[in-house]
């Protein structure tokens, strides 16, 4: 009998210690985000670009009421992806000043608003290309070489989720300056061939858990419909919104071959179709407004428009699809974030 509950001990020490092995392997040790304006914590607040955001009424729904360069009343998916996979309740911007070598473990963002897959969206911009983001991951890469050592560099690019999110600034602007050269179809596959091309370049820097974010309908955000959209029906602004989806059936064949080529794994992450049921039946996620921010009037307000002197800015924010005529609302973005990330998560623990 002695001996029967001594082997039975033995084997659930076994198990154990190989579920504990399991549950290391599949750890997510850091969130390692490329991009726009979507995901970027503050890296634009030191550039010399009139694209930042770190001033109020931005963050006012930030702990502690702060703006930190982050454009929305509150935390960004970045944050809110973070928190999920149990690494931390924000994501440090890499361009912060007073970053530590211990805040660069849990992973960090080098997304830059206004930024975009073709090379001139960041130059009219003076923001930072997502190609330029790839050279600060190289160093990002060596500082945790140097402190850390180079095994603590190979699990995070092993074992990392890495995020792209691109194409808005490109779409919505940077077309208009490159329409002599493109049509609307031409173009949008000019940038999600552009897509494939990086994530192949981030993939020859060693990450193995590569997701990128689909095009969202930019043609029905407030600032879209104000322009476009028409006078009196302010509607979505349906040639964008066209090339976006135009963008997507390019890009969503093309990571699913990427994904069998490579070792690891590639995703593409169907942001659209969420986002555009919102905008299009809000009252079914607990939204009152659709079609304008919440900041200033809502309609053109972005940037320095919206601003601590705008006497009309909501106090409601969490009642409104989008925070400024442009960027989702905290709780938007939260929406988005809890109805997508289990589905995708799941394919790269």
């Amino acid at each position: 009998m002695k001996i029967q509950i001594v082997l039975f001990a033995l084997v659930l020490i076994a198990v154990e210690a190989n579920a504990a092995t399991q549950g290391k392997n599949t750890t997510i040790p850091a969130l390692i985000v490329f991009g726009d304006s979507i995901m970027d914590t503050g890296n634009n607040n030191n550039l010399p670009t009139l694209l930042k955001c770190n001033f109020p009424p931005y963050g006012k729904d930030y702990p502690g009421g702060f703006a930190t360069g982050r454009f929305s009343d509150g935390r960004v998916p970045s944050d809110l992806i973070a928190e999920k996979l149990g690494l931390a309740k924000t994501l440090p911007a890499y361009m912060n000043p007073y970053l530590k070598p211990e805040n660069l473990l849990k992973g960090v963002t080098f997304a830059s608003g206004g930024t975009g897959y073709d090379p001139l969206t960041a130059k009219i911009m003076s923001v930072i290309s997502v190609w330029d983001q790839l050279i600060y991951f190289k160093e990002y890469i060596s500082k945790i070489k140097r402190h850390f050592g180079k095994e603590k560099a190979k699990d995070i690019l092993e074992h990392s989720f890495f995020l792209v999110v691109s194409s808005s600034n490109d779409l919505a602007h940077t077309y208009l300056a490159q329409a002599h050269r493109y049509d609307r179809t031409s173009y949008a596959n000019f940038l999600a061939d552009s897509a494939v091309h990086f994530v192949r370049k981030l993939h020859k820097l060693g990450s193995r858990k590569i997701g990128v974010f689909s095009a969202v309908p930019v043609g029905c955000v407030p600032l879209q419909r104000t322009v476009f959209g028409g006078f009196f029906t302010r509607g979505c602004n349906q040639p964008l919104n066209n090339m976006a989806k135009q963008f997507n059936a390019r890009l969503s064949p093309a990571l699913d071959s990427l994904d069998k080529e490579l070792d690891g794994v590639i995703l593409y992450i169907n942001v659209y179709d969420t986002l555009f049921d919102m905008i299009q039946h809000p009252k079914k996620y607990g939204f009152e407004v659709a079609d304008r921010g919440c900041c200033g009037k809502g309609l053109l307000a972005i940037s320095y428009l919206c601003n601590s002197l705008n006497p009309f800015t909501c106090s409601n924010s969490s009642a409104y699809i989008f925070w400024d005529s442009y960027h989702p609302s905290e709780r938007a973005y939260q929406v988005i974030v809890d109805n997508l990330l289990d589905k995708y998560l799941s394919k790269v623990y």
